[in-house]
């Protein structure tokens, strides 16, 4: 992909602002030592709201370099990132967290779920940043454990829920500030091949329902998932397309065979 000129840039900023996301000729350089590793060569993306999106890509391809600008956990070096309507390529680090926890949800492979606190207080936590009251904090995480159909659960914690039902808590966490971004990084990767699709499952019913959904992988099988593909390659997008065909939990789930213990 050809780097923008600064003319090409301005009149991209000028154009109407219809999407959710928006990089405009990202680049994003580490200096290790005398060596400069360029991670991101360019990258020009548009994510609308709605959309569920999923990047692609082998390690040390940029796709994890890329998802922590979107997250605002990073800055380009180069390049302009706009998350809805908000050019946030220059904020502070202050700035840039009170976006965060107000318009993005992360999901991560790991869980990262506090191991002596309950499901309802892991889901609670992101509320102590929100200026809610403890009351409308704890109402927003009991919803959210409704929404993955933990409602049950609240009481449980990490060490006697599932891996399947450690990721649904990681998902209410996300979901509680009632973000427009869900970001999802592998959150399949530690997971059986049927609770996959279960919280694939779960993704897809987020996304019908308007949620902006945005999800790294490397597996093939749960990109198809999604509505849209970008492969990355050597910091690049090499390829971005729309999936046909695309599969539902529901019939995958129907074609798996039932485990037994």
């Amino acid at each position: 992909m050809a780097t923008m000129s600064r003319s090409e840039i301005d009149v991209a900023i000028r154009q109407p602002m219809d999407a959710t996301i928006r990089a405009l000729d990202v680049h994003k350089y580490y200096d290790l030592g005398e060596t400069r590793v360029h991670a991101l060569r360019g990258i020009t993306i548009d994510i609308s709201s709605g959309e569920f999106v999923a990047i692609m890509g082998a390690s040390g391809s940029g796709k994890s370099t890329f998802m922590n600008i979107l997250g605002c956990l990073d800055k380009p070096s180069s390049g302009r990132y706009f998350l809805d309507g908000i050019d946030v390529s220059n904020l502070t680090k202050d700035e840039l967290a009170a976006i965060r926890n107000r318009n993005i949800g992360f999901v991560f492979q790991g869980f990262n779920l506090l191991s002596r606190t309950t499901a309802l207080e892991n889901v609670e936590l992101p509320t102590l940043y929100a200026q809610v009251s403890k009351e409308e904090g704890e109402d927003r995480a009991r919803e959210a454990l409704d929404l993955v159909g933990l409602q049950d659960r609240s009481t449980h914690f990490p060490s006697q829920l599932s891996g399947g039902q450690q990721q649904r808590v990681a998902i209410a966490r996300a979901l509680v500030n009632k973000p427009s971004i869900l970001l999802a990084d592998e959150p399949t990767g530690n997971l059986d091949s049927r609770t996959s699709v279960e919280i694939m499952g779960i993704l897809g019913r987020l996304n019908d329902a308007g949620l902006t959904v945005v999800l790294v992988t490397h597996e093939h099988d749960i990109s198809q998932f999604a509505k849209r593909t970008i492969q990355f390659r050597d910091g690049r997008v090499r390829r971005d397309e729309l999936v046909v065909n695309r599969q539902t939990a529901t019939e995958v789930l129907e074609s798996l065979p039932v485990e037994e213990d």
